[in-house]
C-alpha cells in the first residue's frame, strides 16, 4: 500500500500530524534565540602574561619563547602567533577546524603548568582564554552627571552596573572612561635615602598591612566561634600611623617618610558624550540568549535609572539589536512577500481559489515545522536561517502543484474524488520524491564544508533541505487527502460565473498567447540550430572572460546607521 493510499484512508491521523508539527514549530519559533549571523566559534585560544616594568626583549626570552615550546606539541595546533610588547606577552594558538576547545584548552594549562617554574616569580600566571563572539558588547550606554569623574565611575560600578547586570541575559557591564580613586603614598629620597631603607621594604610593608588575617577557631562551651584580624585601612590616617621601621628605639611613621594623600589614577585619556564627559558603558551578553530580549531588557531598566536617579542621565550610544532587527525584518519582510507572490503566481495559473488554498497549505506546515528543526538543532533565527526559508518557499508548492495537477487530470477522466486523489498520488509520488531529493542533493554538499564556511552555509543548506523534505511530506500526505475531500470536478469549476470567471478567461487568453509565443520561439529554434548553439556557446564563453572581473571577499560589506552618536576619546 502507497503512502498516498495511506494518508487518504487516514485522513484524520494525517491532520493531527500535521497539526502536532505546527505545534512543536510554534513553540519552537516562541523559543529560539535571534541574532544578525550565526554563532560562530573560531578554534583560537589566547595565552596572556603580564610582567610589568619588562621590555619586549626581555619578554621575548624569559616568558614568550618558553610558552611557545611548552605549547607547541598540543594535539590539533595548526598555527602559533606571540606579540611581545613592554610589561606583556600574547601568544595565540591557532586550532585546526572541528577541534575541541575546552580539552586543547585543558591541554594547554596543563603544559603552562610544568613550565611555570622556569618563568620569572614576579611576573603574573599565565591567563588563557577561549575566542568567543559573545563576548563582543551588543550595546553601549553613554552615562552623564553632575558630579566629578571619580563619583560618577563611583556610581556607575557600584549602583548601575549590579543593575544592569540583573536583566535576563546580560552576562557582564563593562566601564570606560571616569577616573579611579587612588591612595597615593609620595616618597620623600631624601628621608628614606638617610634612614636606608628601600621603596620595595615599604610596598611590602602596606602590602602586609593592609589584609584580613583569619586567626582560627576557639571553643566555648557548646559554642565555635571563628576569629579574624581586621586589618585593611579604613581611612588615610591609618596610612599615615603606619610604624615604617624602628630607629634607636624611637618608631618612624609613615607620614615621616612620605606625603600620604587621597587623589586619583592619572588621567590617559578623555570620554565626552555631546561634548560632556561621561562614562561608557558596555553590556555584554549570555551564550545563547536572545540579543532582542536582552537590549530590550536593557532598554526598560535605563529608563527606570533616569526616572529613580536625579542628576544623572543614561542614554544608549549604539544598539546591536536595532541592526539585527533591521536585518531580520528585511528578510522576513521579503520572505513573506514572496510567499504572496507564489500564491499570486499559484492561482494566476490554476484560476481556482480551492486548488490554491489546497497547495499553500504546503508552505505554513514547511515553514512552521522548519522552526522545531532549529530549536533542537542549536541553530539561531539570524540573516541565513531566515534567507533558507525565503529561497525555500519557492520551490516548498512545486511536489504539491504536481499531485494535484494529477488530481485533476483524473477527474477530468469521470473518476470521483477519492479515487482520482489515490490514483493521481499514486502515479506521481515516486517523481516527485526524485525531483525534492534532487533539490535537496545540491545543498548536501554544503553540510561537508569546514572552516567558517560550514558554519554559515551549513545552516542554510539544513534548513532548505529540512524545509523541502517537510513539503514532500506534505505534498504525499495531506495534499492528496485535501484533494479527496474539497477539490472541484472541471465541470464545476468552469461552471462558475461572475466577475472571477471573466478574470479568469482574461488569463486564460494571456496564457494561450504566451504558449503561442513560445511554440513560434522553439519552431524557429528548431529551425536554426546552430545559431542556437553557437549563442549559448558565446554567452558561456563571455561568462568565462568576466569572470576574473568579479571581486571576491567573504561577505558583502554592511552599512550600520546608529541614531546617536559614539564619544569620542580624546
Amino acid at each position: 500500500m502507497s503512502i498516498p493510499r495511506i494518508a487518504i484512508e487516514r485522513p484524520v491521523t494525517m491532520f493531527m500530524i500535521s497539526m502536532v508539527i505546527i505545534l512543536l514549530g510554534g513553540i519552537s519559533l516562541t523559543r529560539l534565540p535571534v541574532d544578525l549571523m550565526p554563532d560562530t566559534q573560531v578554534p583560537t585560544i589566547t595565552v596572556r602574561v603580564n610582567y610589568t616594568g619588562v621590555g619586549p626583549l626581555e619578554m621575548e626570552e624569559l616568558v614568550t619563547r618558553p610558552i611557545e615550546q611548552a605549547v607547541s606539541a598540543v594535539a590539533g595546533l595548526d598555527r602559533v602567533d606571540s606579540t611581545s610588547s613592554e610589561g606583556n606577552a600574547n601568544i595565540r594558538l591557532n586550532f585546526a577546524w572541528g577541534t575541541d576547545l575546552s580539552e586543547a584548552a585543558d591541554e594547554v594549562r596543563t603544559r603552562l603548568d610544568r613550565v611555570r617554574g622556569r618563568m620569572p616569580e614576579d611576573a603574573d600566571p599565565p591567563t588563557v582564554f577561549k575566542f568567543d563572539s559573545n563576548a563582543m558588547p551588543i550595546m553601549g550606554i553613554g552615562v552623564q552627571g553632575d558630579f566629578d569623574p571619580v563619583t560618577l565611575r563611583e556610581i556607575a560600578q557600584n549602583d548601575l552596573s549590579p543593575r544592569l547586570e540583573r536583566v535576563a541575559g546580560v552576562a557582564a557591564v563593562t566601564i570606560n572612561g571616569g577616573l579611579r580613586r587612588q591612595i597615593h603614598v609620595d616618597l620623600s629620597r631624601e628621608k628614606i635615602q638617610a634612614l636606608n631603607l628601600s621603596p620595595d621594604r615599604v610596598v611590602q610593608i602596606l602590602r602586609t598591612e593592609n589584609q584580613n588575617l583569619p586567626l582560627g577557631e576557639v571553643n566555648d562551651a557548646d559554642r565555635t566561634l571563628l576569629l579574624r584580624s581586621p586589618g585593611q585601612f579604613k581611612n588615610i590616617d591609618e596610612i599615615r600611623n603606619i610604624v615604617v621601621m624602628t630607629r634607636d628605639g624611637v618608631p618612624v611613621y609613615m607620614r615621616d617618610i612620605a606625603d600620604v594623600s587621597d587623589a586619583t589614577e592619572d588621567r590617559r585619556s578623555f570620554m565626552r558624550i555631546d561634548g560632556i564627559n561621561g562614562i561608557r558603558m558596555q553590556v555584554t551578553k549570555q551564550s545563547g540568549t536572545n540579543t532582542i530580549q536582552v537590549a530590550d531588557g536593557v532598554k526598560k531598566e535605563v529608563e527606570k535609572i533616569n526616572a529613580e536617579i536625579q542628576g544623572m542621565k543614561l542614554q544608549i550610544l549604539d544598539d546591536q539589536s536595532r541592526f539585527i532587527r533591521r536585518a531580520i525584518g528585511s528578510v522576513q519582510e521579503h520572505a513573506m512577500l514572496g510567499g504572496i507572490l507564489v500564491i499570486a503566481i499559484i492561482y494566476l495559473f490554476l484560476r481556482d481559489f480551492k486548488s490554491t488554498m489546497i497547495i499553500c497549505t504546503s508552505i505554513p506546515v514547511s515553514v512552521i515545522g522548519t522552526f522545531a528543526l532549529l530549536y533542537f538543532g542549536g541553530y539561531t533565527l539570524n540573516t541565513l536561517t531566515f534567507g533558507g526559508l525565503a529561497l525555500g518557499i519557492g520551490m516548498i508548492v512545486d511536489a504539491a502543484i504536481v499531485v494535484l495537477e494529477n488530481t485533476y487530470r483524473h477527474l477530468e477522466m469521470g473518476k470521483d474524488r477519492i479515487t482520482a486523489a489515490i490514483d493521481g498520488s499514486e502515479e506521481v509520488w515516486s517523481a516527485i520524491l526524485a525531483s525534492t531529493l534532487t533539490h535537496i542533493a545540491v545543498f548536501v554538499p554544503m553540510l561537508f564544508l569546514t572552516g567558517v564556511s560550514s558554519i554559515m552555509f551549513g545552516q542554510l543548506a539544513a534548513v532548505v533541505s529540512f524545509s523541502l523534505a517537510m513539503s514532500l511530506l506534505v505534498a504525499v500526505t495531506i495534499v492528496p487527502v485535501l484533494c479527496s475531500r474539497l477539490l472541484d470536478p472541471p465541470h464545476v469549476i468552469h461552471g462558475r460565473a461572475g466577475i472571477m470567471s471573466a478574470f479568469n478567461r482574461s488569463i486564460d487568453r494571456f496564457l494561450n498567447s504566451v504558449d503561442e509565443f513560445y511554440a513560434r520561439m522553439l519552431h524557429k529554434a528548431l529551425a536554426h540550430r546552430p545559431t542556437v548553439f553557437a549563442t549559448g556557446f558565446g554567452l558561456f564563453v563571455v561568462a568565462l572572460l568576466l569572470l576574473p572581473r568579479i571581486g571576491f571577499e567573504f561577505q558583502p560589506s554592511s552599512r550600520w546607521a546608529r541614531a546617536s552618536r559614539r564619544p569620542r576619546p580624546s
